[in-house]
């Protein structure tokens, strides 16, 4: 995962766990489970998510949507109720075996083989699991106001954030259940271990204060998939993505995450191993499709809400406040919001009647998008831009291919400069396997502004030896369509995003397979219209050779005709 992970991986997983919930006396009700973050260790607390403590709720889990309810004491579950966590080895533990190449981390044993050969690196024998107590069910008011400003009313129709597929049957009680617990997380105390005891006590992760992170920025999620299903393969398992977008404490990132991983901690590479959130729900789907990000709750309001909480309970509870870990970051009275990378200012949001989708500004009065986006010619167009202020500026549609054409641009001319926004530099080369980030206003429109995310550029499609498409892994979205494809690292512009992948026999699309029109395309005619108000250079985008017609179907080149021997 590269140098600058190293010291968040250890910490994500020092700090992650396991929790599971059964009821006392009836083995066949079956478990719950989902992950966790330790927050310390001498005395033991753990925050997890809520979801898995709805069936054992007295009032039933409507009390969670209940007015003005912002934490539920520990006895608002029942008393069959029991709890237990799991983690791997402590950096105190004797048990933790390094690799050579990789200090403080080990491969993880499948329980039931038989041991390793000698010399290959063994497992890690993970800590039993320790009875634990549920102090308080505890939810972030800021979250959940976002999350209905966002997802409900009538955008509830075309979401859903049940950790099973749409089609997977999924009774309406368990559904309702999983979406009023979202941005529910409950704080335990655990039994520490011996070596915990021995180590010291004090927090055992530091918190990334509000904003500190900025969209872009990367992120290494540490969850363990399927909960407590056979945790010596899944315990703490690391992805890693980018803080796709945010409003208030709900954040979305690319990293993916699975069932099972609710409650994991997710760590920022900067300040190093600061915890940034914890995953409300792992898989977003949007119309019946999976949009690949995944919701987050920022831990550092949670944890305002668990001291507030704390403060009003029982006097041993309040003590507990203590020890819930700081923030670090941004000195006391800085801004904290962090502008993001330059780059992604260059997007903007393109309306054109009923009709939108994003665009790049290529100079100040100049917008590039997709004719899907801008279809006709001297259309009037509104383009919004989100940074460094918010302003919207009309403009019209100078150019758009024919839809014969296999590039699929509209070109935009402002009525007024687009201030502060800073100009793309066009790559000049691409290289494969080189990590590249989309810009673009899909999922949200203009909530919350663009969304980032991130990949690398999987092919090069040439024809006579010229790159004519790029297709990248990238999250790409319905209304990202004229959107920027940016070089992660140089912040060269590589081309325009025009489509994902749908697959015509099943309906299903892959945000994941995506495709762009390099800026090497486009560079020469754009360049000709901006010095001299040429169009020729871009009408002959209508006139591509048929090899690159035949790339862009998404077809088979046609074999040559044999040669007649008469």
């Amino acid at each position: 995962m590269g140098r600058q992970w190293g010291p968040s991986m250890r910490v994500a997983e020092q700090a992650g766990c396991v929790v599971s919930a059964s009821r006392a006396g009836h083995p066949k009700a079956g478990w719950w489970s989902c992950s966790g973050v330790i927050l310390s260790r001498s005395p033991g607390l753990v925050l997890c998510h809520g979801g898995i403590f709805t069936p054992f709720l007295r009032a039933g889990s409507g009390v969670l949507t209940a007015a003005g309810t912002a934490f539920l004491p520990g006895d608002s579950c029942g008393d069959d109720l029991r709890l237990h966590v799991q983690w791997g080895p402590t950096a105190e533990s004797p048990a933790v075996l390094a690799e050579p190449s990789r200090p403080g981390l080990s491969m993880p044993r499948c329980a039931g083989l038989e041991p390793s050969a000698p010399g290959r690196p063994r497992g890690r024998p993970l800590q039993p699991p320790r009875p634990a107590k549920l102090l308080l069910l505890l939810s972030c008011p800021a979250f959940r106001a976002h999350f209905t400003r966002l997802f409900g009313g009538e955008a509830a129709e075309h979401w859903h954030f049940v950790s099973a597929a749409p089609d997977d049957e999924v009774s309406e009680e368990e559904e309702e259940d999983q979406l009023r617990a979202l941005g529910w997380f409950a704080l335990l105390s655990v039994e520490p271990s011996v070596e915990a005891e021995e180590g010291g006590g004090g927090p055992a992760v530091a918190l990334a204060p509000l904003g500190s992170v900025a969209k872009g920025a990367p992120l290494l999620a540490c969850g363990s998939p399927f909960g407590a299903f056979c945790p010596d393969i899944f315990l703490n398992t690391l992805s890693r993505g980018v803080l796709s977008n945010a409003a208030g404490p709900l954040l979305l990132t690319d990293a993916r995450c699975l069932p099972g991983t609710e409650g994991g901690g997710v760590f920022a590479a900067r300040p190093a191993g600061a915890l940034v959130a914890l995953v409300a729900a792992p898989l977003c789907w949007k119309a019946r499709e999976w949009v690949g990000l995944t919701l987050l709750c920022a831990a550092a309001p949670l944890l305002h809400a668990a001291r507030a909480a704390l403060a009003s309970l029982a006097p041993d509870c309040a003590a507990l406040a203590a020890l819930l870990p700081p923030e670090v970051g941004a000195p006391r009275g800085l801004p904290l919001q962090d502008p993001g990378p330059p780059w992604a200012a260059a997007a903007v949001l393109v309306e054109c009647g009923t009709v939108w989708g994003s665009g790049v500004a290529l100079a100040p009065r100049l917008v590039v998008t997709c004719r899907h986006v801008a279809p006709r010619e001297m259309a009037k167009v509104l383009v919004h831009s989100n940074t460094p202020r918010n302003v919207t500026i009309w403009g019209h549609v100078v150019f758009a291919t024919q839809e014969t054409s296999p590039y699929d641009i509209a070109v935009v001319r402002l009525e007024e400069d687009l201030d502060g926004v800073p100009t793309p530099v066009p790559a000049e080369h691409f290289h494969e396997g080189e990590a590249v980030s989309v810009v673009g206003f899909g999922i949200f429109g203009q909530a919350c502004g663009p969304s980032v995310t991130s990949g690398i550029l999987s092919a090069v499609v040439q024809v006579d030896d010229t790159p004519v498409m790029l297709q990248t892994t990238c999250a790409v979205h319905g209304g990202s369509s004229g959107g920027p494809l940016f070089s992660t690292h140089s912040g060269d512009l590589l081309g325009v995003v025009t489509s994902n992948t749908r697959d015509n026999n099943t309906g299903a699309t892959y945000p994941h397979l995506n495709f762009s029109i390099p800026i090497t395309v486009l560079q020469p005619a754009l360049r000709r219209y901006s010095q001299t108000g040429d169009l020729g250079g871009l009408r002959d985008l209508d006139h591509a050779a048929e090899p690159v017609r035949v790339v862009w179907r998404l077809q088979q080149p046609l074999p040559q005709a044999p040669r007649s021997k008469l």
